[in-house]
Parts: C-alpha cells; structure tokens; sequence
C-alpha cells in the first residue's frame, strides 16, 4: 500500500522522537485547516516508543491501531 504524505510525516516524527527518547508525541491533524493531511493509519514503528507518556492523536481520520500500539504501556 503506497504510504501518503501524512503517514511519511509521521513516521519522520516517530524517528526523532525514537532518537531523541521523547516523552511526548504529536500526530493530531491541524485544527480545520483546509490542506491539512489526517492519518488513516498509525506506523507500526509507533511502538517502539515505549517511553511515551502522552500521545495525541486528535482530529485524524484513524481507522485502526497497530498492535504495537500495546508496548507503549508508560501512556496516561
């Protein structure tokens, strides 16, 4: 499945944020604006980040999350 601009952007935010061993992570979508690109899927690369605390994943267009999603158990 060919990946969009949004995944690719994520996936560069999932990186750093692996590099950079971030406690924090945002992959919301622009508030209302018109050009703002919404994920419909998450990269499994997401749980590697097993230090995450806080995740926002607001006003995206997600139709399902990766298993891997489960490793990020320092979520509150």
């Amino acid at each position: 499945m060919a990946r969009d601009e949004a995944y690719r952007k994520a996936e560069e935010k999932i990186e750093k944020a692996r590099r950079s061993a971030a406690k924090r992570l945002d992959l919301g979508a622009g508030w209302g604006a018109r050009d703002s690109k919404k994920l419909s899927e998450l990269p499994e690369s997401l749980g590697q980040l097993t230090q995450l605390q806080s995740l926002d994943l607001s006003r995206n267009q997600l139709t399902a999350l990766p298993e891997s999603l489960g490793h990020l158990t320092h979520l509150q």
